[in-house]
């Protein structure tokens, strides 16, 4: 590993492991939506922050991490019974892709070209370089569903190809929750567009690290997208979509907490 990549594993660890107070509190609102023993895909799993934090609140994980380094970290490190580490990323289809890796901004590592010519033109993306380019095994998250069943909830976030990833979804998740950033606004367009053709689903966003959700009522697909500018007003964030029970209890007006039992299979 050379000083660079090895430089870009620290900085994260200190981000997302060296402040021990925000894992908890992203284990107690990961325990707002899930039970013990609900499957979940931490897709895009980088130091594992997230994936150890869902087991906190009881659930099983599958953890997909394409970046060499990274998935490394998770093999050597992040060793629980809950959690089973794949070295792939996921796409639209199965089959290899070029990951463009930022060896000092590892987290906006990414396998879209495209997300990088948007991104890199703002300033916010100025210092970053992307300057390693390795290929990967992809995967699909129907795929996923095959060999590990139907997770209640999927967490997504790997740089812009977001939107790509739920195209390689046939069927609704129960709970699923995808990145936003400002300076990309149409790829969280294009999830939300995705997710209300799978299923009838509510959202919500939280910004940034606050774990918890932005809005006191859950919003119709509509709704959100003239939402979502006022959400990246405040910078990025995740945007959470939970699908309608079948007799309806999950309304627009439905207070954040605990997600109502999904009384369909989808």
């Amino acid at each position: 590993m050379d000083i660079r990549t090895l430089a870009g594993l620290v900085r994260s660890l200190v981000i997302y492991r060296g402040q021990p107070w925000k894992q908890r509190r992203l284990a107690a609102f990961y325990g707002e939506l899930l039970t013990p023993g609900d499957l979940c895909f931490d897709v895009g799993a980088h130091v594992g922050s997230r994936s150890r934090a869902m087991v906190k609140a009881g659930a099983r994980v599958v953890a997909l991490e394409p970046q060499p380094a990274f998935l490394d970290f998770l093999r050597r490190f992040v060793r629980s019974p809950d959690i089973e580490i794949v070295g792939a990323a996921a796409g639209s289809e199965s089959g290899r892709l070029t990951l463009h890796i930022s060896k000092r901004h590892p987290t906006v590592t990414t396998m879209s070209r495209d997300w990088i010519d948007t991104v890199g033109k703002t300033k916010a993306f100025s210092s970053v370089d992307w300057d390693e380019a390795v290929e990967v095994p992809v995967t699909t998250l129907d795929a996923l569903i095959e060999a590990h069943g139907l997770p209640r909830f999927c967490k997504i976030d790997v740089e812009g190809l977001e939107p790509d990833i739920l195209a390689g979804l046939s069927q609704p998740i129960p709970i699923v929750a995808f990145e936003y950033i400002p300076e990309a606004l149409d790829g969280a367009r294009a999830c939300i567009d995705r997710l209300e053709a799978l299923g009838r689903y509510r959202f919500n966003w939280v910004v940034g690290e606050r774990h918890k959700f932005a809005e006191p009522h859950w919003l119709s697909a509509a709704d959100m997208q003239v939402a979502l500018k006022r959400a990246s007003a405040s910078g990025s964030g995740d945007i959470y979509a939970r699908l309608e029970a079948a007799d309806d209890r999950l309304s627009s007006t439905s207070a954040p907490g605990r997600a109502p039992t999904i009384l369909t299979t989808p």
